[in-house]
């Protein structure tokens, strides 16, 4: 009988593959997975909670790391100043590379807020959508689209502020004071040191750093100084307050997405 026969055939090729030790290669499975299903109410406020959490953390962390360069930069700023001022045989030179090396740590605190000010964003975010909206149902208008914001820096981070900004921030927060401070300590230095200049000749003429001469000291000061002016002043039109508004963090946080 054909039935018959088909299943003696399919018998002998199972014990022709049990006696040969070939097994049977697995049939790949058909099933698809489980689909995702939305979350609930419940589900996605516990989630903001947590990921609100997370990144109040994240934020915290960059924070105390931008102390950390202010906090070198002070101690530095004190050490030269009295070495500087210990002796009168003590050169000047230092208090000029010492701003150099501020300038050093300007530039590391600027790329510090550039990560401090995107987490910064995301928990404002959060803040002025998610818990100001549950704390008052109904009064928040054009809440909707705060989701596909965040889903999107999640996404795709995007600094939303430059460098250069950056850099104005927290020159003018925090460095333009040590900057002021390390001027007027050069100007004294060469003034009383070794003794008090009698003449501007005299005066001029102690700005001179070994083979170079007073004229381009000069003129590089001139110079430094100038650019942390500028770079002051042309910052100083994009500031937003460490407590942006609802509206200047979302034109910040879309801002940084266009920039993809």
């Amino acid at each position: 009988m054909p039935g018959v026969e088909a299943v003696v055939c399919a018998i002998g090729k199972v014990m022709l593959q049990e006696q040969t030790g070939v097994a049977r290669a697995p049939e790949p499975s058909t099933a698809a997975g489980p689909a995702v299903r939305p979350l609930t109410p419940a589900e996605f406020n516990t989630a903001m909670v947590h990921l609100y959490r997370g990144e109040v953390g994240r934020a915290n962390t960059w924070r105390v790391r931008l102390d950390g360069t202010t906090n070198w930069a002070v101690l530095t700023t004190g050490a030269t100043l009295s070495f500087a001022f210990s002796s009168d045989k003590n050169t000047h030179v230092m208090i000029l590379i010492n701003s150099l090396l501020i300038m050093f740590f300007l530039y590391i605190e600027a790329r510090r807020y550039r990560f401090y000010d995107l987490w910064r964003s995301r928990v404002r975010l959060m803040e002025t959508e998610f818990f100001a909206e549950m704390l008052t149902p109904g009064r928040l208008e054009g809440v909707d689209d705060w989701r596909q914001l965040l889903a999107d820096d999640l996404l795709q981070p995007q600094f939303s502020v430059s460098l250069w900004k950056a850099l104005g921030r927290r020159l003018r927060r925090n460095y333009i004071w040590i900057f002021a401070v390390l001027l007027v300590s050069w100007v004294v230095k060469i003034v009383i040191h070794p003794y008090t200049t009698r003449s501007l000749a005299e005066l001029f003429e102690r700005m001179r750093v070994g083979p170079f001469p007073p004229w381009l000291v000069l003129l590089t000061g001139v110079v430094f100084n100038s650019f942390l002016i500028i770079l002051a002043v042309t910052t100083s039109s994009h500031w937003i307050g460490e407590n942006p508004t609802r509206q200047e963090n979302r034109e910040r946080m879309a801002g940084g997405q266009s920039q993809q």
